[in-house]
């Protein structure tokens, strides 16, 4: 099973080529879904065709490889998902938590989750990718930062849950065994999430400079979580004018130029031609089978889809012994004015990343120890610990 999660800032195209993605896997004959979980859904529109909340099938382009039944599509629907779902466990939990000594007013309190649509539309994805006839399911994931939002909750909110579970232990064991089954959920949404064999993000970026900054951010904000990107897609290149005269081709000529600078600085940035795919814009929409499938011949020259064509995904975190203590490397790229705070909270390594932040826990050897100082380069953060754990 491989799971595919496309992103992007809004308006770079990530929709239709999600689409082509699926498209193109099906059309090798591998058994594919796509999914929409984008709150604004426009995954019907690639495909020509209305989508519902349950997945169906879905035409791929005549002359290729595959067989019936190949390509499915669906629109998750996360406000169903909570009037069907949670309204029951919330109920449940309510009920649990009342009878373990809380009052009416708190158990309610605390059955009111902050982002539970976001944690249903994961659920949902893991359900269909786990439990459906499909080798292959394509995420067509919301905006870049409703994705960081969507991908660091199971995380957040387990962690929460392992801190309440502690606190209660002992004390109020049906809270602590209905939490402990919400957290081991979402302990497995997180394993799902974070290995790389089997979920991947691809990343859509048009050759802009504000699109380009947000992509480099987002790439450092994925590596703190843990979650591999396995594909950079630069779409809506400009075509070469070549030989062609006129204000038109000069246009274009400018305009080309422009896009290739932008690319050329985030390939000296650490992300080279070999690692960033480039889509050209097309004079009209790529709507239906056919046309994806042009769009996905494009993307990937007749090459596995699954391949990708990112980087090697290297750990989170290395530790190597130094003079006075440890090295700690965190392999998060990095601008070179980003924002990075760490902070000690307890056994946790606070890393605060332009806005983004994780706990991240130390490996057992280095819990005594206390930071000393911290730098980067071009593979990461690395940070010098040093000696028994000390006041600050």
């Amino acid at each position: 099973m491989r799971i595919l999660l496309f992103t992007g800032k809004g308006g770079v195209g990530k929709t239709t080529l999600a689409a082509a993605t699926a498209t193109a896997l099906a059309g090798r004959g591998r058994k594919t879904l796509v999914v929409s979980t984008d709150p604004a859904h426009s995954l019907g529109d690639a495909f020509g065709r209305a989508l519902g909340a349950e997945p169906s099938e879905v035409d791929v382009a005549p002359g290729t490889a595959a067989v019936a039944n190949r390509l499915s599509a669906v629109q998750v629907d996360s406000r169903s998902l909570a009037d069907r779902t949670w309204d029951d466990l919330r109920g449940q939990l309510r009920s649990t938590l009342a009878g373990a000594g809380l009052d009416a007013l708190d158990a309610e309190e605390l059955t009111v989750l902050p982002g539970v649509d976001e944690l249903l539309a994961l659920t949902e994805v893991q359900r269909l990718a786990e439990h459906g006839p499909w080798d292959t399911v394509v995420v067509d994931c919301g905006p870049t930062a409703e994705t960081l939002r969507l991908l660091a909750l199971p995380e957040a909110v387990s962690g929460y849950l392992k801190r309440m579970y502690g606190w209660k232990a002992g004390r109020r064991g049906r809270v602590v065994d209905s939490v402990g089954r919400l957290g081991a959920h979402l302990e497995s949404l997180r394993a799902l999430l974070t290995d790389p064999a089997v979920t991947t993000v691809r990343l859509v970026l048009t050759p802009e400079r504000v699109v380009v900054a947000e992509a480099r951010r987002t790439l450092s904000a994925l590596a703190l979580r843990g979650i591999a990107v396995d594909g950079l897609i630069a779409n809506r290149r400009m075509p070469a004018p070549g030989f062609w005269r006129g204000s038109a081709a000069a246009w274009l000529r400018t305009r080309r130029t422009q896009q290739d600078a932008v690319l050329a600085e985030l390939a000296a940035a650490g992300f080279g031609p070999r690692e960033l795919a480039r889509v050209e814009h097309r004079a009209s929409e790529p709507v239906g089978a056919r046309a994806l499938a042009e769009l996905a011949e494009e993307l990937y020259h007749g090459q596995d889809p699954l391949a990708g064509n990112g980087k090697p995904v290297t750990p989170l975190l290395q530790v190597s012994p130094a003079e006075d203590g440890f090295r700690l490397r965190v392999a998060i790229p990095l601008e070179r004015d980003a924002d990075v705070d760490l902070a000690r909270v307890d056994d946790d390594l606070a890393i605060t990343v332009d806005g983004f932040r994780r706990l991240i826990a130390l490996p057992e050897p280095l819990r005594p120890c206390r930071i000393t100082g911290a730098e980067s380069d071009a593979d990461g953060l690395v940070v010098s610990l040093a000696g028994n754990r000390g006041p600050g």
